[in-house]
């Protein structure tokens, strides 16, 4: 049985606390990346590269750009005959109300939906990972030592341990112990959010209404002695569900020979596009290092950055080590270090966003010394904007005061009630 038999479920409501500003309006399968892409298009490119064909994407924080993006699934060609690709999502009846309360709850909620399938085998997979991946690697050991479930891992470094679900394996993959984001653990391994499981399996460990998938269902199923398989992932994997690993990993494409290939024609990143002029250098750009992505006019500096479309960067401006998003403007003379801005931001004439020195403040750590500014915030002419402040969506001159804000700034009250420092 191959994995164009199973029915691949993608986890995509998560409501992205950790990523701020950035996912106030959207769910964080749905914030830009790359240049052009949204984070779910890789998970959805993997599905069509190997042969997955039904495929269910659970939403449920502010979804309605998600479902925008992904339509139909005619970009990753899951609009043929066959069932292609739903959308599920908590819905409304005389007997039930409620939202998912967690990944395991979300599968159970849809039960009906793995049922209608008939598939013999359910691909868990979640929707804010960047990576490319075989599926079908998977099938090879799940097969072999007729596993109940196998996981994807990879090694990562003890400091990072903490981050996510940790395995002990014995020396022929079997997973002896599960523990989630433990602050101290020996294992090495860690799972990459992409399980494969037998059906009956998964519909017996979902009777006992379990909210997480880790805690409440993998982490039983291997105390009570099911065959949980490992499969050894040795590629490129991020989770970007933090502002440092965003900004780590949206730079780290920018490196002369980058882990993950966005260029490679083998196994192409999909996406919905749209249709934008080509990129315009005029008189005085100067860019080095960078992607620039289309429809964007660049008359200023940029090193080391990534512009999405239709970004203006006007004379004498300068980006560095940034991250902007589509149709952004920077005013003329205008400076943006380390920083991160959403969509239709506007940084005014003179501006200054991101420089100056940082805090060493623990409660700021998350920010990782950068400066994020929400969609449509109009950034007034000649302001400073520290380091590790978070600038509110739709934030204009009232918001901004004397036009100074040093880091850790909380903004005004509209900014701050949104959660967003």
């Amino acid at each position: 049985m191959s994995v164009r038999d199973a029915f691949a479920l993608v986890l995509a409501g998560g409501s992205g606390e950790r990523l701020s500003v950035l996912a106030a309006e959207r769910a964080v399968s749905a914030v830009p990346f790359g240049g052009k892409y949204r984070i779910i298009d890789f998970t959805l490119s993997n599905c069509c590269h190997s042969g997955v064909r039904r495929v269910g994407v659970l939403t449920q924080h502010s979804p309605a750009s998600l479902h925008d993006h992904i339509g139909s699934g005619r970009a990753w060609d899951l609009d043929g005959r066959e069932p292609g690709i739903v959308i599920l999502q908590p819905y409304l009846t005389r007997e039930h109300a409620r939202w998912y309360r967690g990944t395991a709850d979300a599968l159970a909620q849809n039960w009906d939906a793995i049922e209608d399938s008939r598939a013999e085998r359910v691909l868990v997979l979640s929707g804010d990972h960047v990576y490319k991946m075989d599926y079908r690697a998977l099938v090879h050991p799940h097969e072999r030592t007729r596993a109940a479930v196998t996981i994807a891992v990879l090694p990562v470094a003890p400091e990072r341990t903490r981050r996510f679900g940790m395995v002990t394996t014995e020396p022929d993959g079997r997973v002896v112990r599960f523990e989630e984001k433990p602050q101290h653990t020996d294992a090495r391994l860690a799972s990459m959010g992409v399980y494969l499981f037998e059906t009956g399996v998964l519909r017996e460990a979902l009777r006992g209404h379990p909210v997480d998938l880790a805690v409440d269902v993998l982490r039983p199923l291997v105390e009570a002695g099911e065959r949980v398989q490992t499969c050894l992932f040795e590629g490129y994997w991020e989770d970007v569900g933090e502002i440092a690993t965003y900004h780590r990993a949206s730079l780290d494409l920018l490196k002369p020979e980058p882990r993950l290939q966005l260029h490679d024609a083998r196994w192409p990143v999909l996406t919905r596009d749209e249709e934008r002029p080509p990129v315009l250098l005029l008189p005085g750009a100067d860019v080095q290092g960078s992607l620039v992505a289309n429809g964007c006019r660049v008359a200023g500096r940029v090193r080391n950055s990534v512009l999405f479309p239709g970004v203006t960067v006007h004379p004498g401006a300068e980006i560095v080590d940034s991250v902007v998003m589509l149709d952004v403007s920077v005013g003329r003379g205008a400076h943006v270090h380390r920083s991160i801005l959403d969509k239709f931001a506007r940084v005014g004439e003179g501006a200054m966003v991101g420089e100056g020195e940082r805090s060493d403040e623990p409660a700021l750590a998350w920010l990782d010394g950068l400066t994020l500014v929400g969609k449509d915030a109009a950034i007034p002419d000649g302001a400073r904007i520290g380091p590790q402040v978070v600038v509110g969506v739709g934030a204009g001159d009232a918001d901004f005061g004397a036009g100074r804000l040093a880091p850790g700034t909380r903004g005004s009250d509209r900014m701050a009630t949104q959660g967003l420092v």
